[in-house]
């Protein structure tokens, strides 16, 4: 586990919120934190309480509080963005959430890790539909309607290229959380406006690709909910899901869509973080032209690498799995023609060329 706990001074040292363990155990097989009680909520119950029963007023003051943590996310990036060298990105902890999930850590052969063990050669079920890895990873795939660019194969052929630590460094590097799902941060109400700070900074680091830094928290956070990835038990009552494949293509349909506080939370991160960093990026030619490909490797990656996400392997049924599937096509491929949620997300955030 080395290098994976004990980063908190990384975030207090760079002024972004964070609950400071009063006691810190190192010795090789008790990995201990000590945290002051605390009578506080995660805020990724506060959040899941809002997707479940809609509260207009405790939504905005939800939404209030993810714009300030977000001003300081951005503060922190912009005053510790640094050119950064292969060997410095290659030390960040951050890929073991990313690329070394999809590789064998002893020969580096990939697939491995977790993108073998979860779906190379099994079996995946979706309503009415039931496919072997080589037909479901070679599939044409329509997406509510909308014909996407890449397979499922090509999206985690892409992903094992875009998100290798040795081509991450062309944007530069940023002290960050890099895993601040809303589990990992607190919603503290006790003051007139609720605040938010982090816990559990495992993947802090100080040279995090710029790219990568906040990839986690917008998919997590946003994305990632109401319920599908994480309430999987709850999709098939709440959301109708269809599926089917015919000469090649899997078709793949859900009513699924974002929750009023998610959208607010998505609309944070885009105006508050993601416009003015990639806006900086580019006005000092820091941006590559590969930027796109990349968050939308992360963003992929984010769901299909946390858990197995086949039907009946760990906590996902066949209704939730299709959900998740088709947010990953989303996210990791280009649609043929049209927009939806993550293309009208990376237009919004695209730096103006003027």
């Amino acid at each position: 586990m080395k290098g994976e706990y004990y980063r908190a001074e990384i975030i207090a040292d760079a002024g972004l919120p964070i609950d400071m363990p009063v006691m810190t155990s190192t010795l090789p097989g008790e990995q201990i934190l000590v945290y002051k009680r605390h009578n506080d909520k995660r805020f990724s119950d506060v959040l899941l309480d809002l997707d479940i029963s809609p509260d207009v007023k405790a939504e905005a003051r939800a939404a209030r509080a993810e714009a300030v943590l977000n001003k300081q996310i951005l503060e922190v990036a912009l005053r510790t963005l640094h050119p950064v060298s292969v060997s410095q990105v290659r030390e960040e902890p951050v890929h073991h959430l990313f690329f070394d999930r999809m590789l064998d850590l002893k020969s580096g052969a990939v697939p491995g890790g977790r993108y073998k063990d979860f779906y190379v050669d099994q079996i995946f079920s979706f309503p009415s539909v039931e496919l072997h890895w080589r037909e479901f990873s070679q599939a044409k795939l329509v997406v509510n309607g909308q014909s996407m660019r890449s397979t499922f194969g090509e999206i985690f052929e892409a992903a094992a290229r875009n998100l290798h630590p040795d081509n991450l460094a062309n944007a530069g590097g940023v002290t960050a959380h890099g895993d601040a799902h809303n589990a990992n941060v607190w919603f503290e109400a006790s003051g007139a406006e609720p605040t938010l700070s982090y816990y559990d900074p495992a993947f802090a680091g100080e040279h995090i690709p710029s790219l990568l830094a906040e990839a986690k928290a917008t998919f997590h956070n946003t994305l990632a909910h109401p319920l599908w990835l994480y309430n999987a038990e709850d999709v098939a009552s709440i959301f109708q899901t269809e599926a089917s494949y015919k000469n090649g293509i899997l078709t793949l349909y859900s009513n699924w869509s974002l929750s009023p506080i998610r959208q607010k939370l998505l609309e944070a991160k885009v105006e508050v973080f993601w416009k003015p960093f990639l806006a900086h990026l580019f006005k000092h030619d820091m941006l590559p032209d590969t930027w796109q490909q990349t968050l939308r490797s992360a963003l992929a990656m984010c769901p299909a690498l946390v858990m197995n996400l086949r039907a009946n392997a760990d906590r996902h049924n066949p209704a939730s799995s299709a959900i998740a599937f088709s947010l990953i096509a989303l996210c990791g491929s280009e649609p043929e023609a049209g927009t939806n949620l993550v293309t009208e997300f990376l237009h919004r955030i695209t730096p103006s060329q003027h």
